[in-house]
């Protein structure tokens, strides 16, 4: 085939696709006019996020205009507005699961009907079927500061709470959405306490801790502090399952597990409980636990540190002296002893 024959063929090959092309021409990516926008909080554990594209004022009368009164609209533009939560949660008075719903509104002059749909895929509000619907409430609009693009946020935000509000125009409408925190994080715990954290005491340990710290869930507690024990019977471990038989309530039981953390203290240990003591104000038996330090690890110049602290608290200067003119002989660190200077310079 000659040059030009070759050529007069890709010709006519390129013609023959034309049409194709005609009839399904390309789609061009251009800005959209309510730009697309999400805003998300996390609350406890639970993540939070309402997806919306944000229409403009544009000079334009929205409530009871652009936006009709009495009838269904999409809360935002293009594609229903969708609020999604990872966990069970509160709104309306109404608990719903965990899910992705569509949110519409239905605008009055002085009231709004705020609905959620389990249907969260549509096109606005064209397809709505009310039978479709989670929940509906009302609520009462104010009056806002100017706003040209409408927005949503999540506002004040706590341990087991948020606010979302609808802001356009010159109007907001809020409502309030709670979670069950303590309950969905004992939950994930007992969760996360099925794979490999429960093969470790730090993982049982933590648990307890944190289900102590929220007066939540203490039987579950004590159960986990008593498997961290266990595993690792520690100084740390054992008197946290004191702690959990003192909130059920068996003093005694939680006696005999303290004196037995003392039989595996480390220095470490002595020292931190010294602090816990001294800061909960408890300055006598800080200095106590402190001397018992001092006894136990006579070569350590961070125990005679730590009781001076104890005695200048409780009002032994002289004594306080002696202990930290010990603590400066022995420590190597320029810091440290630059530090004691400065302490001892404040008690003479």
């Amino acid at each position: 085939m000659s040059i030009r024959s070759f050529a007069a063929s890709l010709m006519l090959l390129a013609l023959a696709t034309v049409p194709a092309v005609a009839q399904n021409p390309p789609v061009m990516t251009v800005p959209k006019e309510s730009p697309r926008a999400s805003v998300s909080q996390t609350v406890g554990l639970t993540e939070i996020t309402i997806t919306y594209d944000r229409p403009a004022v544009k000079g334009r009368k929205i409530w009871g205009g652009l936006v009709p009164f009495d009838t269904v609209w999409r809360a935002g533009a293009n594609e229903n507005t969708v609020l999604a939560v990872t966990s069970p949660f509160t709104v309306g008075g109404t608990r719903l699961p965990a899910g992705r719903y569509g949110v519409h509104t239905i605008p009055t002059a002085s009231t709004w009907t705020i609905i959620f749909s389990h249907q969260a895929g549509a096109w606005g509000s064209f397809s709505y079927d009310p039978r479709e619907d989670a929940l509906r409430f009302t609520v009462t609009p104010r009056t806002a500061d100017p706003m040209e693009r409408l927005q949503y946020s999540l506002d004040d935000p706590s341990d087991s709470s948020v606010t979302v509000t609808l802001r356009w125009e010159n109007l907001a409408v809020s409502f309030p959405l709670t979670v069950s925190t303590r309950q969905v994080v004992l939950d994930s715990l007992r969760q996360q306490l099925r794979g490999l954290p429960r093969f470790f005491a730090v993982g049982w340990a933590e648990s307890a801790r944190w289900a102590l710290a929220h007066n939540t869930g203490t039987e579950l507690a004590a159960a986990w502090a008593d498997t961290a024990a266990q595993i690792a019977p520690t100084f740390a471990n054992l008197r946290l399952k004191a702690a959990t038989l003192d909130r059920l309530g068996d003093s005694a039981g939680a006696e005999a597990l303290r004196q037995r953390s003392m039989g595996v203290a480390t220095e470490v240990d002595i020292n931190l409980l010294g602090y816990q003591l001294l800061n909960q104000g408890k300055v006598d038996e800080a200095v106590a636990i402190f001397r018992k330090n001092v006894k136990d690890y006579p070569r350590s110049w961070n125990v005679y540190d730590s009781l001076g602290e104890a005695l200048a608290k409780k009002g032994l200067k002289k004594e306080a002296v002696a202990d930290y003119q010990k603590a400066l002989s022995m420590v190597d660190d320029e810091r440290q002893k630059q530090r004691i200077r400065t302490v001892l310079s404040g008690l003479q």
